[in-house]
């Protein structure tokens, strides 16, 4: 008798955000182990998508420290005031040359594997939604699940 294969399944939530500052790193990853719980799936995939060029996903540690230390570092890395040609005629009206180009460095995605409904992060790893063009009055990170 050949072997059966359960329906692969999938399914989609939207997390809706709203940024204070120019720089921001927010948690998500409650968010996320709640669209995992919420999809009634219990093995397979978690993937998240910025829908923005100047907002990107990180997988790291939640280490209040770290956190100033990573805001520093992207501020130093790409300065605001810097001479950017694309902030001489902003699509806009924001210079965010900076913005894009620390994007650069940065994932719009991030896939994490799920087993009994839950995450498999490292013990140490958050996910992190990181603002680098705020405040924005809306962002959203889309949040799909597959699997079984």
């Amino acid at each position: 008798m050949p072997a059966t294969h359960p329906m692969m399944r999938i399914h989609r939530t939207t997390l809706e955000l709203c940024t204070r500052k120019p720089i921001e790193i927010i948690d998500i990853t409650r968010a996320a182990e709640d669209a995992v719980a919420g999809s009634g799936l219990k093995d397979g995939l978690l993937t998240l998508v910025s829908r923005h060029t100047t907002a990107c996903l990180n997988i790291n540690e939640q280490e209040e420290r770290l956190m100033e230390d990573i805001e520093t570092f992207l501020k130093r890395l790409a300065p605001k005031d810097g001479n950017y040609l694309h902030n001489l005629q902003p699509i806009d009206g924001r210079d965010n040359a900076h913005s894009h180009l620390l994007g650069l460095f940065m994932n719009t995605t991030e896939t994490i594997p799920f087993s009994e409904g839950r995450l498999m992060l490292g013990r140490w790893q958050s996910i992190f939604f990181i603002e680098l063009d705020g405040p924005r009055p809306e962002r959203s990170v889309l949040m799909q699940a597959t699997g079984i």
